[in-house]
This record gives structure tokens, sequence and C-alpha cells, in this order.
């Protein structure tokens, strides 16, 4: 789920990776995030300790410091995730973190693709695939696989609010709304 709070510090991270200098690659920028995301998430205590107005903010920012430090990640992570920690955000660090990658993607190009199918699909299948999507959107895609069992066959895919369902629940649903009749 996205919000304004969210994408405002995703684009300001955005910026500061793809302006001239950063020396950071955008994927990079990525990995670290998660990985430092992951970090942060990784322990209950750590988590209650980011959440409580009872810790100060200078003990705070200290321990995510030296976590970071630890972890290596590039100045720009580092001081990015000091400011969410100094303006107690880091309870938005997944919902930043998701729009930061959406951000990424939108400024190299590529849109996001939800492929849901009933089965995990082969490299082919893909290719062939992400070819049509990428054809349809006029762009190129960066697809996130799911497999549900319940959609019996076929593909679902949703390229932001349009949604291709081909899938043989999606038939059995059409095909039950037009012998049903209207009441």
């Amino acid at each position: 789920m996205r919000d304004a709070l969210s994408d405002h510090y995703a684009h300001a991270l955005a910026d500061a990776v793809f302006a001239d200098g950063s020396g950071l690659a955008p994927e990079e920028a990525i990995s670290q995030l998660a990985s430092a995301t992951g970090l942060l998430k990784s322990s209950e205590q750590l988590h209650l300790i980011l959440l409580s107005p009872a810790v100060p903010r200078a003990k705070k920012t200290h321990i995510v410091g030296q976590l970071l430090n630890e972890l290596g990640v590039n100045r720009l992570i580092r001081n990015f995730l000091m400011v969410i920690v100094e303006h107690r955000r880091t309870h938005e660090l997944d919902r930043i973190q998701s729009s930061f990658e959406e951000a990424v993607d939108e400024r190299q190009g590529f849109v996001r693709a939800e492929i849901i199918s009933a089965n995990e699909l082969t490299g082919s299948q893909r290719e062939e695939l992400l070819h049509a999507l990428g054809t349809k959107a006029g762009k190129f895609i960066r697809p996130i696989y799911k497999v549900d069992k319940n959609i019996l066959g076929g593909v679902i895919a949703r390229l932001g609010s349009k949604e291709y369902d081909g899938s043989l629940a999606g038939l059995f649903d059409a095909m039950r709304r037009r012998l049903t009749p209207a009441t």
C-alpha cells in the first residue's frame, strides 16, 4: 500500500541515488535498503526500541548507526535511514522500501507486473509472457511472480490498474455470469 509520506521519502532517496556522483547504482541501493530494512526488523527488541518514545533519539541513531556500519551500507543509504530514525518513521520502512523500488523502476522505464499462475512458469513461458506484456504496456516489465493454485490454470497479469485474466477460474466465472439470468 502506497501513501504520500512513503512516496515522499522514497522519491527523496531516488533523487539522491540518481544524482550525478552519487556513487551508488540503483540496483545496489535497492539491495542495501532491503538488507538494512530486514536487519532493523529482524529483532523484536530492536523494533520496540525504535518505536518507543521513552528511548532518546540519540540512543536510537547510535544503535542504528552501529548496525548499519557493521552491515557495510553505502553512506547514502546510511544517511537516509538515519533521517528515517530521526523522524520516527521506522514503522514506515516497508512502504518506503516498496515505494523506492517503484520509483527506481519508473525512472529506468520499467513497469511492475504481478503475474499469478497456477504452477511455476518455465523460462520460455516467462519470456513469452514478458514480451507480450511489454508490447502491450510499451515499457519494460519488472515481473513479480506468484503461484496460486486457486486459479486452476492459466495466468493473471496485473499492470498498474489493468488486469488481464487468462485463468481457468476467470473463464469459469465469466461463463457463470453469462449463463446466470439477471435478477
